[in-house]
């Protein structure tokens, strides 16, 4: 049964007076880390948009350093090693990188279909790892993959960057305190106006740089849009989906691609709860956004920001639309969740990301984004691929469970 409490807007917001910063939910301090004793020396391992996007980063954090770099495409290796460390190593194939004894651990930013072979070769060659998302390819080389890491004795941590980020913990907090009531479904989306290529003069690499655009190499906009809400909707409710239903399309950009540029998908979750999760690569109107719907209030989430929006307790009455005695929806303002105190940074949420690596290196810790939770969100995306595919929904089955 629903618990009602006298619902305060500013009471909410606030926490009973206690403003909720980075440091008050349990996340790193940039300001306060402490190095440790030696520097974690890093690899990288795939040199394109995202993998020199982290390289970057990882200049902010003292404690690592960029020590070699991997990409088979010149262009690439080049770009990486621009942010590597003075004496760096490069490398044209990972699994020299990985003999390279004076490494502690790799971050792997390269394709979805070579994540499981590169992440199993870096834990035989005792390396900590950072995956890129989604985890993997398929639900066999997820679960191979966890078997893989639990053995290992390694810290393997998957980047899904916002289950560092404070937004969201003081949103599973709003959630967990019950000030929206009872949860009965998201509403998420990841959209651009994109054709998603990538600059190439030679025909030759076309697959290699465009990858995302084949379904061969990757999952589409649902492993790699659509997996950051997938696994928020995990981690806010702390389960995975029971079942998924979804439809999806080459509609706008037909230029030989054949991943979906439009999919939308409806996940089912314990208790009934629904979540729509959708993207579509034509039309970027409201961008990334995760709205939380509950019976007595509703979050609406974007990239760096929360509003609160209260359901309308009092009932007016008028005609609407020829509707004799129809309710009248009164308009309601939202109002911001403060999560950090005023003139605190606000951070790209991947340097937490990068941060907790370092720190569960140095300390032996469990990322927050692991292997588990990270195949939560691998057979999920799965599943929405293979119900668009299909036309028929598609049901967590018991072997997909971490046995």
């Amino acid at each position: 049964m629903e618990k009602h409490t006298p619902f305060s807007r500013r009471k909410f917001i606030a926490s009973g007076g206690i403003l909720l910063t980075g440091a008050a939910l349990g996340l790193p301090s940039l300001a306060r880390a402490t190095a440790p004793s030696a520097t974690i020396k890093l690899g990288l391992i795939g040199a394109g948009s995202r993998g020199t996007g982290l390289a970057a980063l990882l200049k902010e954090i003292p404690e690592v350093e960029l020590a070699a770099c991997c990409d088979p495409i010149p262009s690439h290796l080049a770009l990486g090693m621009k942010q590597a460390a003075p004496g760096a190593k490069s490398y044209n194939n990972y699994k020299a990188l990985l003999d390279n004894k004076e490494l502690d651990a790799v971050i792997i930013a390269t394709p979805l279909y070579t994540h499981y072979e590169i992440a199993v070769a870096a834990l035989d060659a005792g390396k900590h790892v950072y995956l890129e998302k989604s985890m993997t390819y398929s639900i066999p080389q997820s679960l191979s993959l966890v078997k893989k890491v639990k053995a290992s004795g390694k810290v393997f941590q998957v980047g899904f960057q916002y289950r560092y980020y404070d937004l969201y913990k003081r949103v599973k907090q709003a959630i967990e305190e019950g000030w929206l009531g009872t949860i009965t479904g998201f509403e998420c989306q990841y959209h651009q106006n994109s054709n998603w290529r990538r600059p190439n003069n030679d025909p030759a690499l076309e697959r290699a740089i465009n990858w995302r655009m084949y379904r061969e190499y990757c999952g589409g906009p649902l492993s790699e849009l659509c997996a950051h809400q997938i696994d928020m909707v995990h981690y806010l409710l702390g389960t995975h989906p029971v079942s998924v239903v979804g439809t999806g399309s080459i509609n706008f950009w037909k230029d030989g691609r054949d991943t979906y540029d439009t999919i939308r998908t409806v996940y089912e979750y314990p208790g009934g709860i629904q979540s729509s999760v959708s993207s579509m690569l034509s039309n970027a109107y409201r961008d990334y956004n995760i709205r939380v719907l509950g019976s007595r209030a509703t979050i609406d989430i974007s990239r760096n920001k929360a509003l609160l929006y209260p359901e309308p307790r009092a009932i007016k009455r008028a005609t609407v639309d020829g509707v004799t005695n129809a309710t009248v929806k009164a308009p309601v303002a939202g109002e911001e969740l403060t999560y950090r105190a005023p003139g605190e940074p606000n951070p790209e949420p991947t340097i937490y990301a990068l941060k907790n690596f370092a720190a569960c290196i140095r300390d032996g810790k469990k990322p927050a984004s692991n292997e588990e939770t990270a195949h939560m969100a691998s057979v999920a995306i799965i599943m929405g691929n293979e119900a668009a595919d299909q036309h028929v929904q598609q049901v967590w089955k018991k072997e997909y469970d971490i046995v």
